[in-house]
Parts: C-alpha cells; sequence; structure tokens
C-alpha cells in the first residue's frame, strides 16, 4: 500500500480534533491534513460512554467552539445533544471530509533524516497503512478506552447480581425495579444516581469519602437578558465570556478562601437536602474545594433524587462483598441486584501509542511540557490538553492557536523542526493536572510533567494562556532548517565515501 503524506496529522475526532481542525483551515490554508480516528464515528468520550444521562460537567458556552457558539438554553447538556453538536460543526466547516474513521495509531517514529513522522496505523482493523507528515497533533485527551481504572474491591467476585463499570454500560440493560448501588463519588456517580432513579426502587451511592456537589441553574435571568437585548452574535459571546470568568473567579476565591468556600457549598447542599439532614458524614469532604474538582447537578438533580426518597448516600469502607450484599466495615450491609463500580478511569496519553525519536523509544511520563503543548526534545508533535478547573476546550483552543502559529513562523523562516530544549537543568518538576483525584494519582506514572521553568508552567488562567497562545516568544526552541539538515547530510555522505576509499585502499 502507498505511503500517504500529509503536512499535520490530527489524532482524535473529539472536540479538541474539531477544533484543531477549525484552525487548522483558519490559519494554515494551504497545507494537508488529515483526522485519524480509531473508532467509527465523531465524539470521542461522547460516542463511547453510554451510562444513563451522560452529560457535560461544565458549561457548553466554555465547552463548546468559540467559532461556533452554543445557542440552546441549557447549560448543562447530555451526550446526544453534544455529540448533535459536534457532527454539525464538522460538516459545516468540511472538517469531517478530513476523516478517517478506524485507523488506530500503534506507533510514531521521528527521523531526523527525514524530519518527518512515520505513523504505523491499522485501519479496518487488519490492514496496515503507513503515514508521513510533518508535525502529530495528539488530540487524544487523557482516558483509555479500552482499559478503565480497576478498584480493589474485597470480594467483589462473590456477588451474584450484575457488576457493570460505566465505561461499558450495556445498552439493554434493565435497571428497573432493581436494586442499584453505585460504589463511587464523582461525576459519574453523580450523573447516573439521579437518572437511574426515575426507574428503580431505590438507588443508593457508596463513597469512602464525599465530594463537593454544585447545583447549578440551566439558565437565568442573566443570559436570557442578554439574548433578548443584544444581537445574537454579541449575546453568545458575552455569555461565553461570563461563564469563562465566573469559572475563574470562583475557582480563585475559593483557593484563596477554603474556610468560605467550605461554608457556601455547604449551605447550598443544606439547603437543598431533605429537612434536619445530617451533613456529616456524606455531604462533609476532607478536603478544600478544588483539591478536586468539583461535581455539578444540573438544577439540582442530585439533591431532588434524595429529597423524594428514591435514593442515598452511603458513607464507608467496604470489608466484604457477599452474593447479594455488600458489608461495610462499620457492620452496615446493603442489599443490592446490581453493582455500578464507578470508581474511575485510567489514564492514558497519545491514545496508547508508542513514540520514538530516531529509534530511541519516547517514556511521556518523563518528560516536561513546553507551553502547555510540545514534549521536551521531541519534535513537531504536541499534545493537546485542556484545564481541570474550566472547560477543556479551553485549553485545546488555545494549543492549536499556538500550534498554527508556531507552523506558519517555522514556514516563513525556512524551518523543518522544532524542538523544545530545557535551558534550565535544574528545573523542577509540577503536576500537569493539579489535583488529587483518585484517578490522577493512580495515573502519576502516566502524565508528563510541567515544570518551574517560565515556559513550563501548568496552565494557570484560559484569558493569560490564550494571550501566550498567539504572542508568546519561541524561546527554548531549537530549529533545524531544510537546508541545515541537507549540508548535514551531504558532510555524513563524503565522510563514508572517504571512508570508504580508504578501507578499500
Amino acid at each position: 500500500m502507498a505511503t500517504e503524506t500529509y503536512d499535520i496529522v490530527v489524532v482524535g475526532a473529539g472536540i479538541s480534533g474539531i477544533d484543531a481542525g477549525y484552525r487548522i483551515q483558519e490559519q494554515l490554508p494551504g497545507l494537508k491534513y488529515t483526522i485519524l480516528e480509531a473508532r467509527d464515528a465523531i465524539g470521542g468520550t461522547w460516542d463511547l460512554f453510554r451510562f444513563p444521562g451522560i452529560r457535560s460537567d461544565s458549561d457548553l458556552h466554555t465547552f463548546g467552539f468559540p467559532f461556533r457558539p452554543w445557542k440552546l438554553h441549557n447549560a448543562i447538556a447530555e451526550a446526544p445533544l453534544i455529540l448533535e453538536y459536534m457532527r454539525e460543526t464538522a460538516a459545516e466547516f468540511g472538517i469531517d471530509k478530513k476523516m478517517q474513521f478506524r485507523h488506530r495509531v500503534e506507533s510514531a517514529e521521528w527521523s531526523s533524516k527525514r524530519q518527518k513522522w512515520t505513523l504505523s496505523v491499522t485501519a479496518n482493523e487488519d490492514q496496515q497503512k503507513t503515514i508521513r507528515t510533518s508535525f502529530v497533533f495528539w488530540c487524544t485527551g487523557y482516558y483509555d478506552y479500552k482499559n478503565p481504572l480497576s478498584a480493589n474491591i474485597p470480594g467483589i467476585s462473590n456477588f451474584r447480581g450484575l457488576t457493570i463499570h460505566p465505561q461499558f454500560w450495556p445498552e439493554d440493560l434493565d435497571y428497573k425495579d432493581k436494586k442499584v448501588v453505585i460504589i463511587g463519588s464523582g461525576a459519574t456517580a453523580v450523573t447516573i444516581l439521579p437518572n437511574i432513579a426515575k426507574q428503580t426502587p431505590h438507588v443508593t451511592m457508596l463513597q469512602r469519602s464525599p465530594t463537593y456537589i454544585v447545583a447549578m441553574p440551566q439558565d437565568d435571568t442573566i443570559n436570557r437578558t442578554l439574548r433578548t437585548i443584544l444581537p445574537s452574535s454579541i449575546a453568545y459571546r458575552l455569555i461565553r465570556f461570563r461563564f469563562v470568568m465566573l469559572a475563574y473567579l470562583s475557582f480563585t476565591i475559593f483557593q484563596a478562601f477554603p474556610n468560605f468556600a467550605r461554608k457556601l457549598l455547604s449551605k447550598q447542599a443544606q439547603s437543598l437536602l431533605p429537612k434536619d439532614y445530617k451533613m456529616d458524614p456524606n455531604f462533609n469532604p476532607r478536603y478544600n474545594p478544588w483539591d478536586q474538582r468539583l461535581c455539578v447537578s444540573p438544577s439540582g438533580d442530585f439533591y431532588a433524587a434524595i429529597r423524594n426518597g428514591r435514593a442515598q448516600v452511603v458513607t464507608g469502607e467496604i470489608e466484604q462483598v457477599t452474593d447479594q450484599t455488600i458489608r461495610l466495615k462499620d457492620g452496615t450491609e446493603l442489599s443490592a441486584d446490581i453493582i455500578v463500580t464507578a470508581t474511575g478511569l485510567r489514564l492514558q496519553i497519545a491514545g496508547g501509542a508508542k513514540v520514538s525519536v530516531d529509534g530511541t523509544p519516547i517514556d511521556i511520563s518523563e518528560r516536561f511540557v513546553y507551553r502547555h503543548a510540545m514534549l521536551n526534545d521531541v519534535p513537531n508533535a504536541c499534545l493537546f490538553v485542556g484545564y481541570t478547573n474550566a472547560s477543556w476546550t479551553l485549553g485545546s483552543d488555545s494549543t492549536a492557536h499556538y500550534m498554527c502559529r508556531l507552523v506558519n513562523f517555522m514556514r516563513g523562516k525556512g524551518y523543518a523542526s522544532a524542538t523544545p530544549r530545557v535551558g534550565d537543568k535544574g528545573m523542577q518538576r509540577k503536576a500537569l493536572l493539579d489535583l488529587n483525584s483518585t484517578y490522577i494519582k493512580a495515573g502519576g506514572n502516566v502524565l508528563p510533567s510541567a515544570g518551574s521553568g517560565k515556559r513550563w508552567q501548568p496552565r494557570s488562567m484560559y484569558l493569560w494562556d490564550l494571550w501566550e497562545a498567539k504572542r508568546s516568544d519561541f524561546g527554548e526552541l531549537e530549529f533545524r532548517s531544510e537546508r541545515e539538515v541537507m549540508e548535514v547530510e551531504e558532510e555524513r555522505g563524503q565522510r563514508d565515501s572517504v571512508l570508504s576509499e580508504k578501507v578499500a585502499a
């Protein structure tokens, strides 16, 4: 099969991949690019997960694309609406025509001699393809789609009912009139509980420790007023900016004044729970707000399920799972027909592809991230990484701006490659995703690091990061021109020729 050649290959047709495609078309119109997607549809996470009520846990005004505003009034949306929005966006700008589905990138090898990446791709499960490209944009997110994070639940193999991980939710699962126990307290558990509570006699969320759950209105007076009095193009831009600032201010204030934040969130939860409900231990987290990501409950649906008596929260540690129950260390027993293990997702970078530079394998976890995008000593490649304290897409779009600007700069100067080099050998490592959530801790040996250096810092505030993406310098990047590469190869060829003559003599 002939080798395909592109200027840029985008890996992943989720929200980051679509955003990257748009920015390439907008800012690099003369370049040839393609989007490779391992699955058979657009959507990434939103096409993979099928558990009840799957939705965003960020507002769609900022999670949506800046170039195509989210125009529905609900700030939080379920997966089918998000998928429709993504498909329509890709079709409107012709990005879908650049996509190749069922194309899994198995490996990516950089050659300094060619100044190209060679991608080994499995197409349609049994065909092998080779693709060459100058740049690789990894828009694969950071979850392993095939393998969830395994949880050590004592005696889970004893259980005779159904045990389900949300990542592989059976579409035909009948949970009507079943007793369901959800193990976990993160965004997935908080989403599933109110949605299955509508059809089950009783559902229990069993948590080892509580989390902060924020009730968020789907729409409000300010948004309605802006849509009424202003042209839609201006109104949606202002609504988006408002949500950007709300996220930033709440994060900044909560981090600066954790006791105030605790009291505020506790007061909201108490107002939505049944009268005289005991907050401790079920709604009294051990950590401060934003040490872990806050969970969102659209219109307070999580609390409504508890108020109407169809759901409960239990806090405790599992001693043993029996054939029909979960026994806790304090002696409590929970009966169950179905156990849902919403215990987290396994982290993965670059979709699990093996990356190498001139034959040397790259351990991504040992690398530093330059300008929130590139890896040190890895040329012409970037990771699209978003925010943990705001919408993911904000970070992805900043990276797309930066990389397109870098490519334009290189073309203007005649450079073939750009490689981040760590100038300060004593640079300290920082967490790329500054959260202490279980799945982040478990994936500590997978993620690359941010650094203490100026150009290696973790993400901070979207508007500042966007300004840097559009205006910052290219310091600590090592550039090589096509001419320089040709001269080096020519000198090497001459040396080899002389050596051959000496050996022959």
